[in-house]
């Protein structure tokens, strides 16, 4: 996968549509007002290096399946989340059934697995649905610890 690879997003804050890429350097902003843009994203196994772990900003992974119940209910709060701390970080999506080299890599159990990554290298792990704010919570915290 090239940089060049796009997606569109609506900004949050004057509704304008912006074409944001998958994988680049900081964090995208609105083309119109200058604020941060939420910035989701799929990547797989040929591109999850370039796209989550060379990422400028830390990266929250779903690793998620298309039957899985609770994956379906946690991606609107997952995209919640990266909506509301735009700028500060990536949520990448990755279907464990496509691409099975990451499920493996990852050693994932149960789905939804959300992995954090800070310069490529995992900080936090959590498996299973929650709530928006409690992800956005988990979130944070381990930010935090981190950089603490």
């Amino acid at each position: 996968m090239s940089t060049t690879q796009a997606t569109t997003v609506r900004c949050p804050h004057c509704g304008r549509t912006n074409r944001v890429p998958v994988a680049a350097e900081g964090h995208p902003k609105c083309g119109h007002c200058k604020q941060p843009l939420p910035w989701i994203v799929d990547a797989g196994d040929d591109d999850f290096t370039e796209v989550a772990e060379r990422a400028d900003v830390p990266v929250v992974v779903d690793l998620w399946a298309t039957w899985c119940g609770p994956c379906r209910m946690v991606s609107p709060a997952l995209e919640k989340v990266a909506t509301e701390l735009a700028g500060r970080i990536k949520l990448v999506k990755v279907d464990i059934d496509k691409n099975p080299r990451l499920s493996q890599r990852f050693e994932v159990q149960a789905v939804p697995t959300l992995l954090i990554l800070d310069q490529g290298e995992t900080v936090a792990r959590q498996t299973g649905a929650a709530p928006a704010p409690a992800l956005r919570q988990w979130v944070e915290q381990s930010l935090t610890a981190r950089k603490g």
